[in-house]
């Protein structure tokens, strides 16, 4: 026979881990708008003229849902069988975190705008509102980004040496009068105008400096295009290997949505409903 604390643990259970009851859909959506009012609240904190006018209400509301968000994460700690799993799964992490900076507030002055990292659990939205085609999306863009990390270092290690040697070449031929006042600036400015950033508090005056200046803006745009084709190709040789359908040959669940099935595939691999091939 189940005790008090077993069935209130299993309540606590569907109410927090459950998408699919009205009671846990309804604490994911005020979860969700708790979470966006903590991080609208923490940027308003930083206008001076609202936060001399609510400070005292700021704070009171930043306590009231750090307080709430604290019994959240008791919850769901003693809702499972295995704490350990939720306490050190990138979901956990977040959730401490997030409730750390007006703790810490007591012994760091100012520490409660890191508050602002409660944004990050708002990615629980594709869990909630069981976007699960997004979820596998983003898992094969991580695939993608990792297959391709070597190509990716390697090219990062070119544009570095790019960057040394057209900078040291900038310092040598514009110099200390016109604000290139050593190499490390002179490679500040080149790896500003090598990404199209362009600040604008150092540049060349000579006529060589101003076309050795628009060759490496030049060259910013191939270099912004080279990592995204990189991982671009990846991620369509992964799909590829995946034996996963085209664009143009998706059969999407009747079901859940879920459409990159494997070819011939007859069952959902996410719901088990069956799949309506053309």
């Amino acid at each position: 026979m189940k005790s008090k604390f077993d069935i209130f643990r299993q309540k606590v259970h569907i109410i927090i881990y459950g998408t699919n009851t009205v009671a846990g859909k309804a604490f994911d959506i005020v979860l969700l708008g708790l979470i966006l009012l903590s991080v609208l609240m923490v940027m308003l904190e930083t206008v001076d003229s609202v936060d001399e006018r609510y400070h005292n209400v700021l704070l009171i509301c930043e306590w009231v849902i750090t307080v709430f968000f604290t019994i959240e994460y008791i919850l769901r700690i003693i809702s499972i069988k295995t704490p350990s799993k939720y306490i050190f799964s990138f979901y956990g992490i977040i959730d401490f975190i997030a409730i750390l900076p007006m703790y810490l507030s007591f012994f760091f002055g100012g520490a409660q705008i890191l508050s602002v990292v409660r944004a990050l659990r708002l990615l629980r939205i594709f869990r909630i509102l069981n976007l699960v085609h997004f979820t596998g999306q983003a898992s094969e863009l991580r695939l993608a980004i990792k297959t391709s990390r070597t190509k990716i270092i390697v090219f990062i290690y070119f544009v570095l040496v790019v960057c040394v040697l057209l900078g040291s070449l900038m310092y040598v031929i514009e110099g200390e009068v016109n604000g290139f006042t050593s190499i490390p600036v002179s490679i500040y400015w080149c790896i500003v105008t090598l990404t199209t950033v362009g600040y604008g508090d150092i540049h060349p005056v000579t006529p060589t400096g101003q076309v050795i200046a628009s060759l490496i803006m030049i060259l910013g745009y191939g270099i912004i295009a080279v990592p995204t084709g990189i991982v671009t190709a990846e991620f369509a040789q992964n799909r590829k290997k995946k034996g996963l359908f085209t664009l143009e040959k998706d059969y999407p669940c009747p079901n859940c949505g879920v459409d990159d099935h494997k070819q011939k595939a007859d069952f959902c691999y996410n719901c088990g409903n069956k799949l309506e091939h053309e």
